[in-house]
């Protein structure tokens, strides 16, 4: 969450970047499901993954309006200790996870939205691959579209090479 994203994010909905109110409403809806992702993963990873793939369900699939009532419901349909959840979501320590990856992310210079980056522990290499927007993403799924041949893929990435069959905006390097 930066203001690059932000603005992006409004662009694609249609809002006007200089609409301030939506920006600020913007802003506090994804600090506050990303905190609710935090408080959730203080349950174990799964619980925290299967509370993400959820939420981005709900609201990005099904256009469900973000609120606090739609967390408190996806995260009790997934099982998870409610009372601890609340108590997480308000702790200093959930605050501190969220600040800690947008640390990363700001090293890892992620621009756009939605970005992923793929390690792989296989081998010795200590490198991620950052894959940004939603063509690059799409189009890396669909064409290696085993774990072998994404495996391959990766590994023949180099520093800064670009993908040349997804739009300039989007892009893939190695990190």
């Amino acid at each position: 969450m930066n203001l690059k994203t932000i603005s992006e994010f409004m662009k694609r909905i249609g809002g006007s970047e200089k609409d301030l109110h939506l920006r600020k409403d913007l802003s506090q809806e994804i600090y506050s499901a990303a905190l609710d992702v935090k408080a959730a993963q203080l349950q174990g990873k799964k619980r925290g993954r299967d509370f993400l793939i959820a939420l981005q369900q709900a609201v990005g699939e099904e256009n469900k309006p973000y609120s606090k009532k739609l967390a408190i419901q996806l995260f009790t349909q997934i099982g998870g200790d409610l009372e601890m959840f609340l108590e997480d979501r308000r702790s200093e320590f959930a605050n501190e996870a969220f600040l800690a990856d947008q640390q990363i992310a700001n090293e890892m210079e992620i621009t756009l939205h939605p970005s992923a980056v793929i390690y792989n522990y296989d081998g010795d290499c200590d490198a991620g691959v950052r894959i940004e927007g939603c063509d690059t993403i799409l189009h890396i799924l669909n064409t290696y579209n085993t774990p072998d041949l994404l495996v391959a893929f990766l590994k023949s990435q180099s520093k800064n090479t670009s993908f040349k069959r997804v739009p300039p905006e989007s892009h893939l390097s190695l990190i």
